[in-house]
Protein backbone atom coordinates (compact mmCIF):
# COMPACT_ATOMS: atom_id res chain seq x y z
CA UNK A 1 0.00 0.00 0.00
CA UNK A 2 1.44 3.39 -0.89
CA UNK A 3 -0.30 6.03 1.65
CA UNK A 4 0.68 10.16 2.05
CA UNK A 5 -1.75 12.87 2.82
CA UNK A 6 -3.54 13.03 -0.19
CA UNK A 7 -3.77 9.55 -1.21
CA UNK A 8 -4.06 5.70 -0.57
CA UNK A 9 -3.67 3.33 -3.25
CA UNK A 10 -2.63 0.04 -3.62
CA UNK A 11 0.83 0.84 -6.08
CA UNK A 12 1.58 3.96 -7.97
CA UNK A 13 3.49 1.56 -10.15
CA UNK A 14 0.09 0.59 -11.96
CA UNK A 15 -0.59 4.60 -12.88
CA UNK A 16 0.58 3.94 -16.51
CA UNK A 17 -1.96 1.37 -16.95
CA UNK A 18 -4.61 3.16 -15.64
CA UNK A 19 -4.17 6.21 -17.84
CA UNK A 20 -3.97 4.14 -20.71
CA UNK A 21 -7.90 2.79 -19.63
CA UNK A 22 -8.86 6.05 -18.86
CA UNK A 23 -7.37 7.06 -21.90
CA UNK A 24 -9.88 4.32 -23.47
CA UNK A 25 -12.93 5.16 -21.46
CA UNK A 26 -12.76 8.04 -22.76
CA UNK A 27 -12.82 7.14 -26.21
CA UNK A 28 -16.10 5.37 -25.06
CA UNK A 29 -17.35 8.30 -23.88
CA UNK A 30 -18.33 11.13 -26.15
CA UNK A 31 -20.84 12.50 -24.42
CA UNK A 32 -19.37 13.33 -21.31
CA UNK A 33 -16.45 14.56 -23.43
CA UNK A 34 -19.15 17.13 -24.91
CA UNK A 35 -19.80 18.26 -21.22
CA UNK A 36 -16.29 18.50 -20.20
CA UNK A 37 -15.76 21.01 -23.14
CA UNK A 38 -18.40 22.97 -22.48
CA UNK A 39 -17.45 23.14 -18.41
CA UNK A 40 -13.70 23.89 -20.02
CA UNK A 41 -14.63 26.67 -20.97
CA UNK A 42 -17.84 28.09 -18.78
CA UNK A 43 -16.28 27.04 -15.65
CA UNK A 44 -19.44 26.50 -13.22
CA UNK A 45 -17.98 24.52 -10.61
CA UNK A 46 -15.15 27.29 -10.01
CA UNK A 47 -13.36 26.88 -6.70
CA UNK A 48 -15.66 24.19 -5.56
CA UNK A 49 -14.96 21.70 -3.63
CA UNK A 50 -16.71 18.21 -4.63
CA UNK A 51 -16.26 14.88 -2.63
CA UNK A 52 -17.14 11.84 -4.14
CA UNK A 53 -17.89 8.04 -2.72
CA UNK A 54 -18.04 6.34 -5.88
CA UNK A 55 -16.81 3.26 -7.63
CA UNK A 56 -13.13 3.66 -8.66
CA UNK A 57 -13.15 2.47 -12.05
CA UNK A 58 -11.38 4.27 -15.45
CA UNK A 59 -15.41 5.68 -16.19
CA UNK A 60 -15.67 7.41 -12.68
CA UNK A 61 -11.79 8.61 -13.72
CA UNK A 62 -13.48 10.35 -16.83
CA UNK A 63 -16.06 12.28 -14.48
CA UNK A 64 -13.33 13.23 -11.74
CA UNK A 65 -11.53 14.64 -15.08
CA UNK A 66 -14.86 16.57 -16.42
CA UNK A 67 -15.72 17.77 -12.81
CA UNK A 68 -11.99 19.65 -12.54
CA UNK A 69 -12.23 20.75 -16.00
CA UNK A 70 -15.54 22.52 -14.55
CA UNK A 71 -13.20 24.46 -12.10
CA UNK A 72 -13.41 22.23 -9.24
CA UNK A 73 -10.94 20.74 -6.99
CA UNK A 74 -11.67 16.83 -6.38
CA UNK A 75 -11.40 14.34 -3.62
CA UNK A 76 -12.71 10.78 -4.10
CA UNK A 77 -13.35 7.47 -1.86
CA UNK A 78 -14.61 3.87 -3.14
CA UNK A 79 -18.31 3.29 -2.21
CA UNK A 80 -17.17 -0.49 -2.24
CA UNK A 81 -14.71 -2.17 -0.92
CA UNK A 82 -14.33 -4.88 -3.87
CA UNK A 83 -14.96 -1.91 -6.81
CA UNK A 84 -11.91 -0.21 -7.20
CA UNK A 85 -9.90 -0.52 -10.19
CA UNK A 86 -6.10 0.07 -8.64
CA UNK A 87 -4.35 1.06 -11.59
CA UNK A 88 -7.58 3.64 -11.87
CA UNK A 89 -6.38 4.65 -8.12
CA UNK A 90 -2.75 4.68 -8.95
CA UNK A 91 -3.22 7.14 -12.08
CA UNK A 92 -5.68 9.69 -10.30
CA UNK A 93 -2.86 9.62 -7.51
CA UNK A 94 -0.32 10.71 -10.29
CA UNK A 95 -2.21 13.13 -11.40
CA UNK A 96 -2.65 15.19 -8.25
CA UNK A 97 -6.38 13.98 -7.58
CA UNK A 98 -7.35 13.30 -3.88
CA UNK A 99 -8.23 9.21 -4.20
CA UNK A 100 -8.44 7.02 -1.33
CA UNK A 101 -8.98 3.25 -2.27
CA UNK A 102 -7.70 -0.63 -3.10
CA UNK A 103 -9.67 -3.64 -4.09
CA UNK A 104 -10.33 -5.74 -1.16
CA UNK A 105 -9.99 -3.00 1.32
CA UNK A 106 -11.18 -3.63 4.81
CA UNK A 107 -14.46 -2.51 6.48
CA UNK A 108 -12.12 -0.30 8.69
CA UNK A 109 -10.34 1.15 5.86
CA UNK A 110 -13.62 1.63 4.00
CA UNK A 111 -15.03 3.99 6.21
CA UNK A 112 -11.74 5.64 7.01
CA UNK A 113 -11.45 6.68 3.36
CA UNK A 114 -14.54 7.76 3.14
CA UNK A 115 -13.81 10.55 6.32
CA UNK A 116 -10.51 11.14 4.17
CA UNK A 117 -13.22 13.01 1.67
CA UNK A 118 -15.10 14.54 4.46
CA UNK A 119 -11.97 16.68 5.93
CA UNK A 120 -12.04 17.64 2.78
CA UNK A 121 -15.22 19.66 3.54
CA UNK A 122 -16.86 18.86 0.42
CA UNK A 123 -19.06 21.93 -0.48
CA UNK A 124 -20.78 19.30 -2.90
CA UNK A 125 -21.13 15.12 -2.29
CA UNK A 126 -21.25 12.68 -5.20
CA UNK A 127 -22.28 9.54 -3.85
CA UNK A 128 -23.20 5.99 -4.76
CA UNK A 129 -24.98 4.09 -2.00
CA UNK A 130 -25.58 7.30 0.33
CA UNK A 131 -22.67 6.69 2.58
CA UNK A 132 -21.27 9.34 2.45
CA UNK A 133 -23.86 11.14 3.30
CA UNK A 134 -24.96 9.46 6.11
CA UNK A 135 -21.62 9.59 7.55
CA UNK A 136 -21.99 13.33 7.04
CA UNK A 137 -25.15 13.66 9.32
CA UNK A 138 -24.02 11.25 11.94
CA UNK A 139 -20.99 12.02 12.44
CA UNK A 140 -20.09 15.67 10.95
CA UNK A 141 -22.96 17.77 11.03
CA UNK A 142 -20.85 20.84 11.28
CA UNK A 143 -20.00 20.60 8.05
CA UNK A 144 -23.39 20.78 6.58
CA UNK A 145 -23.87 24.42 6.51
CA UNK A 146 -21.09 24.45 4.18
CA UNK A 147 -22.42 21.88 1.99
CA UNK A 148 -24.25 23.04 -1.14
CA UNK A 149 -26.13 20.06 -1.85
CA UNK A 150 -25.03 16.24 -3.26
CA UNK A 151 -26.17 13.88 -6.25
CA UNK A 152 -27.08 10.40 -5.50
CA UNK A 153 -26.16 7.70 -8.37
CA UNK A 154 -27.71 4.59 -7.45
CA UNK A 155 -31.43 3.13 -6.58
CA UNK A 156 -30.11 2.00 -3.36
CA UNK A 157 -29.04 5.43 -2.13
CA UNK A 158 -32.52 7.04 -3.25
CA UNK A 159 -34.17 4.51 -0.86
CA UNK A 160 -31.94 5.59 2.04
CA UNK A 161 -32.31 9.61 0.88
CA UNK A 162 -36.35 8.68 0.74
CA UNK A 163 -36.30 7.31 3.91
CA UNK A 164 -33.86 10.50 5.76
CA UNK A 165 -35.91 12.50 4.00
CA UNK A 166 -39.60 10.94 5.61
CA UNK A 167 -37.40 11.18 8.95
CA UNK A 168 -36.91 14.99 8.66
CA UNK A 169 -33.54 13.65 8.96
CA UNK A 170 -31.83 14.72 5.33
CA UNK A 171 -30.47 18.75 6.15
CA UNK A 172 -29.23 19.57 2.46
CA UNK A 173 -30.93 19.36 -1.21
CA UNK A 174 -29.54 16.32 -2.72
CA UNK A 175 -30.27 15.25 -6.67
CA UNK A 176 -31.43 11.69 -7.16
CA UNK A 177 -29.67 11.74 -10.93
CA UNK A 178 -30.53 7.61 -10.81
CA UNK A 179 -34.30 8.83 -11.14
CA UNK A 180 -33.16 10.53 -14.55
CA UNK A 181 -34.19 8.54 -17.83
CA UNK A 182 -30.81 8.56 -18.67
CA UNK A 183 -29.28 6.56 -15.79
CA UNK A 184 -32.26 3.89 -14.55
CA UNK A 185 -33.48 3.04 -18.05
CA UNK A 186 -30.01 2.96 -19.39
CA UNK A 187 -27.70 2.24 -16.23
CA UNK A 188 -29.81 0.27 -14.40
CA UNK A 189 -30.91 -2.15 -16.98
CA UNK A 190 -28.71 -2.02 -20.14
CA UNK A 191 -25.42 -1.95 -17.79
CA UNK A 192 -26.49 -3.98 -15.20
CA UNK A 193 -27.83 -6.68 -17.21
CA UNK A 194 -24.86 -6.89 -19.26
CA UNK A 195 -22.14 -6.18 -16.45
CA UNK A 196 -23.60 -8.78 -14.30
CA UNK A 197 -23.89 -11.54 -16.34
CA UNK A 198 -20.12 -10.64 -17.83
CA UNK A 199 -19.11 -10.84 -13.32
CA UNK A 200 -20.53 -14.57 -13.13
CA UNK A 201 -18.70 -15.61 -16.38
CA UNK A 202 -15.85 -14.28 -15.73
CA UNK A 203 -15.72 -15.71 -11.75
CA UNK A 204 -17.04 -18.91 -12.85
CA UNK A 205 -16.93 -19.81 -16.95
CA UNK A 206 -20.08 -21.52 -16.45
CA UNK A 207 -22.37 -22.51 -19.35
CA UNK A 208 -25.72 -20.03 -19.16
CA UNK A 209 -27.76 -22.22 -21.55
CA UNK A 210 -30.30 -24.43 -20.18
CA UNK A 211 -29.51 -22.96 -16.74
CA UNK A 212 -32.79 -22.23 -14.53
CA UNK A 213 -31.56 -18.48 -14.10
CA UNK A 214 -33.42 -16.96 -10.72
CA UNK A 215 -33.73 -13.16 -10.56
CA UNK A 216 -34.17 -12.00 -7.33
CA UNK A 217 -35.87 -8.38 -7.95
CA UNK A 218 -37.97 -7.03 -11.14
CA UNK A 219 -37.04 -3.38 -10.99
CA UNK A 220 -34.97 -1.73 -13.68
CA UNK A 221 -31.88 -3.73 -12.82
CA UNK A 222 -33.52 -6.90 -12.37
CA UNK A 223 -35.16 -6.47 -15.77
CA UNK A 224 -31.59 -6.18 -17.43
CA UNK A 225 -30.50 -9.19 -15.78
CA UNK A 226 -33.34 -11.37 -16.72
CA UNK A 227 -33.13 -10.19 -20.23
CA UNK A 228 -29.45 -10.50 -20.98
CA UNK A 229 -29.87 -14.37 -19.01
CA UNK A 230 -32.79 -15.12 -21.23
CA UNK A 231 -30.47 -13.76 -24.27
CA UNK A 232 -27.91 -16.44 -23.16
CA UNK A 233 -30.77 -19.36 -23.34
CA UNK A 234 -31.11 -19.70 -19.93
CA UNK A 235 -34.96 -20.44 -18.34
CA UNK A 236 -35.68 -17.75 -16.30
CA UNK A 237 -37.23 -17.06 -13.10
CA UNK A 238 -38.28 -14.45 -11.71
CA UNK A 239 -39.38 -13.67 -8.03
CA UNK A 240 -41.11 -10.24 -6.48
CA UNK A 241 -42.70 -8.77 -3.71
CA UNK A 242 -44.20 -5.58 -5.93
CA UNK A 243 -47.57 -7.52 -7.69
CA UNK A 244 -47.05 -5.11 -10.68
CA UNK A 245 -43.31 -5.59 -11.16
CA UNK A 246 -44.45 -9.61 -10.69
CA UNK A 247 -47.31 -9.08 -13.06
CA UNK A 248 -44.69 -7.72 -15.47
CA UNK A 249 -42.23 -10.18 -15.12
CA UNK A 250 -45.37 -12.59 -16.05
CA UNK A 251 -45.98 -10.46 -19.00
CA UNK A 252 -42.39 -10.61 -20.17
CA UNK A 253 -42.41 -14.22 -20.57
CA UNK A 254 -40.85 -15.20 -17.75
CA UNK A 255 -42.18 -17.87 -14.54
CA UNK A 256 -43.08 -16.06 -11.44
CA UNK A 257 -42.69 -17.82 -8.33
CA UNK A 258 -42.16 -17.27 -4.41
CA UNK A 259 -38.56 -17.74 -3.59
CA UNK A 260 -39.38 -21.05 -1.50
CA UNK A 261 -40.29 -22.77 -4.62
CA UNK A 262 -37.72 -21.47 -6.68
CA UNK A 263 -34.70 -22.11 -4.85
CA UNK A 264 -35.91 -26.13 -5.36
CA UNK A 265 -35.27 -25.55 -9.49
CA UNK A 266 -32.87 -22.78 -9.59
CA UNK A 267 -29.38 -23.53 -10.48
CA UNK A 268 -27.94 -19.77 -10.27
CA UNK A 269 -29.47 -17.08 -8.12
CA UNK A 270 -28.67 -13.21 -8.45
CA UNK A 271 -30.34 -10.78 -5.77
CA UNK A 272 -31.10 -7.28 -7.40
CA UNK A 273 -33.66 -5.71 -4.92
CA UNK A 274 -31.56 -3.40 -2.28
CA UNK A 275 -33.32 -4.87 0.62
CA UNK A 276 -31.40 -7.00 2.76
CA UNK A 277 -31.51 -10.78 3.92
CA UNK A 278 -33.39 -11.99 0.44
CA UNK A 279 -31.75 -14.95 0.27
CA UNK A 280 -31.09 -16.29 3.58
CA UNK A 281 -29.80 -19.27 4.85
CA UNK A 282 -32.89 -21.73 5.41
CA UNK A 283 -33.35 -20.96 1.12
CA UNK A 284 -29.91 -21.94 1.00
CA UNK A 285 -30.64 -25.05 3.02
CA UNK A 286 -33.60 -25.88 -0.18
CA UNK A 287 -30.97 -25.24 -3.36
CA UNK A 288 -29.68 -28.12 -5.31
CA UNK A 289 -25.86 -28.88 -4.99
CA UNK A 290 -23.73 -26.31 -6.26
CA UNK A 291 -26.22 -23.87 -6.79
CA UNK A 292 -24.24 -20.38 -7.53
CA UNK A 293 -25.60 -17.62 -5.67
CA UNK A 294 -24.27 -13.76 -7.00
CA UNK A 295 -25.35 -10.72 -6.13
CA UNK A 296 -26.02 -7.28 -8.54
CA UNK A 297 -27.63 -4.86 -5.58
CA UNK A 298 -25.55 -2.34 -4.20
CA UNK A 299 -24.61 -4.15 -0.55
CA UNK A 300 -23.48 -7.46 0.64
CA UNK A 301 -26.52 -7.57 3.12
CA UNK A 302 -29.32 -9.45 0.31
CA UNK A 303 -27.48 -12.71 0.61
CA UNK A 304 -26.75 -13.32 4.22
CA UNK A 305 -23.32 -14.03 4.20
CA UNK A 306 -22.66 -13.38 7.43
CA UNK A 307 -25.13 -16.14 8.98
CA UNK A 308 -23.62 -18.81 6.25
CA UNK A 309 -20.37 -18.09 7.23
CA UNK A 310 -21.20 -19.34 10.70
CA UNK A 311 -23.48 -22.05 9.83
CA UNK A 312 -21.21 -23.50 7.19
CA UNK A 313 -18.82 -26.85 8.08
CA UNK A 314 -16.31 -25.86 5.46
CA UNK A 315 -15.53 -22.56 3.52
CA UNK A 316 -12.64 -23.07 0.44
CA UNK A 317 -11.91 -20.62 -2.21
CA UNK A 318 -12.20 -22.36 -5.25
CA UNK A 319 -11.46 -19.26 -7.60
CA UNK A 320 -10.85 -15.66 -7.68
CA UNK A 321 -13.85 -14.98 -6.73
CA UNK A 322 -15.71 -17.98 -6.05
CA UNK A 323 -16.17 -19.44 -2.43
CA UNK A 324 -17.68 -23.04 -1.43
CA UNK A 325 -19.31 -22.99 1.12
CA UNK A 326 -20.88 -26.51 2.85
CA UNK A 327 -23.58 -26.69 4.29
CA UNK A 328 -24.28 -28.85 7.75
CA UNK A 329 -26.16 -32.04 5.70
CA UNK A 330 -22.94 -31.57 3.51
CA UNK A 331 -24.82 -29.81 0.62
CA UNK A 332 -22.29 -27.16 -1.47
CA UNK A 333 -23.15 -23.48 -2.44
CA UNK A 334 -21.28 -21.29 -4.14
CA UNK A 335 -21.26 -17.46 -3.67
CA UNK A 336 -19.39 -15.20 -5.53
CA UNK A 337 -17.85 -12.25 -5.04
CA UNK A 338 -18.52 -12.34 -1.65
CA UNK A 339 -21.80 -11.32 -1.94
CA UNK A 340 -20.82 -7.71 -3.48
CA UNK A 341 -21.54 -6.27 -6.58
CA UNK A 342 -20.29 -9.19 -8.52
CA UNK A 343 -20.32 -6.83 -11.76
CA UNK A 344 -17.22 -4.48 -10.20
CA UNK A 345 -16.04 -7.50 -7.87
CA UNK A 346 -15.20 -9.95 -10.52
CA UNK A 347 -15.45 -8.06 -13.36
CA UNK A 348 -14.63 -4.28 -14.43
CA UNK A 349 -18.52 -2.79 -14.33
CA UNK A 350 -20.78 -1.25 -16.79
CA UNK A 351 -19.52 -0.11 -20.00
CA UNK A 352 -17.88 3.30 -20.35
CA UNK A 353 -20.72 4.41 -22.78
CA UNK A 354 -23.17 3.22 -20.46
CA UNK A 355 -21.32 5.26 -17.86
CA UNK A 356 -20.79 8.54 -20.08
CA UNK A 357 -24.69 9.05 -19.90
CA UNK A 358 -25.03 8.63 -16.22
CA UNK A 359 -21.70 11.20 -15.36
CA UNK A 360 -23.06 13.42 -17.56
CA UNK A 361 -26.44 13.57 -15.40
CA UNK A 362 -23.71 13.77 -12.43
CA UNK A 363 -22.03 16.96 -14.03
CA UNK A 364 -25.13 18.29 -14.63
CA UNK A 365 -26.82 18.00 -11.29
CA UNK A 366 -23.53 19.36 -9.64
CA UNK A 367 -23.93 22.89 -11.89
CA UNK A 368 -27.77 22.64 -11.38
CA UNK A 369 -27.02 22.62 -7.87
CA UNK A 370 -24.87 25.41 -8.02
CA UNK A 371 -27.20 27.48 -10.15
CA UNK A 372 -30.14 26.94 -7.47
CA UNK A 373 -27.51 27.55 -4.91
CA UNK A 374 -30.05 28.45 -1.97
CA UNK A 375 -32.80 27.79 -3.50
CA UNK A 376 -33.51 24.30 -3.28
CA UNK A 377 -34.97 22.88 0.36
CA UNK A 378 -33.34 19.95 2.24
CA UNK A 379 -34.49 16.77 0.49
CA UNK A 380 -34.56 14.76 -2.55
CA UNK A 381 -34.99 16.69 -5.85
CA UNK A 382 -35.28 15.66 -9.36
CA UNK A 383 -32.81 16.97 -12.14
CA UNK A 384 -34.95 19.00 -14.60
CA UNK A 385 -36.30 16.87 -17.35
CA UNK A 386 -34.49 19.27 -19.96
CA UNK A 387 -31.38 17.98 -18.79
CA UNK A 388 -32.19 14.34 -19.15
CA UNK A 389 -33.15 15.39 -22.99
CA UNK A 390 -29.98 17.00 -23.30
CA UNK A 391 -28.01 13.85 -22.12
CA UNK A 392 -30.31 12.20 -24.51
CA UNK A 393 -29.34 14.36 -27.23
CA UNK A 394 -25.53 14.21 -26.66
CA UNK A 395 -25.73 10.43 -26.59
CA UNK A 396 -27.08 10.30 -29.96
CA UNK A 397 -24.96 12.49 -31.15
CA UNK A 398 -22.02 10.57 -29.73
CA UNK A 399 -23.36 7.53 -31.70
CA UNK A 400 -23.42 9.04 -34.70
CA UNK A 401 -27.74 9.05 -34.88
CA UNK A 402 -29.90 11.78 -36.26
CA UNK A 403 -33.39 11.94 -35.34
CA UNK A 404 -36.32 14.07 -36.63
CA UNK A 405 -37.81 17.71 -35.15
CA UNK A 406 -41.44 18.88 -35.37
CA UNK A 407 -42.19 21.45 -37.94
CA UNK A 408 -43.80 24.92 -35.84
CA UNK A 409 -47.27 23.22 -36.66
CA UNK A 410 -46.55 20.06 -35.43
CA UNK A 411 -45.12 21.64 -32.23
CA UNK A 412 -48.21 24.09 -31.76
CA UNK A 413 -50.63 21.06 -32.74
CA UNK A 414 -49.26 18.95 -29.58
CA UNK A 415 -49.67 21.61 -27.28
CA UNK A 416 -53.13 23.07 -28.14
CA UNK A 417 -56.39 21.41 -26.84
CA UNK A 418 -58.49 23.46 -29.54
CA UNK A 419 -58.09 21.26 -32.81
CA UNK A 420 -59.79 17.75 -32.34
CA UNK A 421 -61.24 15.51 -34.93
Amino acid sequence: METSETYTVKDLKLAEQGLLNIEYAESQMGALLKVRERFGKEKPLKRLRIGMALHITKETAVLAKTLIAGGAEVAIASCNPLSTQDDVAAALAKSGVKVFGYKGETKEDYYKFINKVIEFRPQITIDDGCDLVTEIHNKHPELIKDIIGGAEETSTGVLRLRAMEKDNALKYPVIAVNDSNTKHLMDNVKGTGQSTIDGILRATNILIAGKNFVVCGYGECGKGVAKRAQGMDANVIVTEVDPFRALQAVMDGYRVMPLKEAVKEGDIFVTVTGNKKVIDVEHMKLMKDGAILANSGHFDAEININELKKKAKTIRKIRAFMDEFTLPDGKKVFILGDARLINLASAEGHPSAIMAMSFCNQAMACEHLVKNRGRLKPGVHALPPEKDDEVARLQLEAMGVEIDSMSPEQKKYSESWREGT
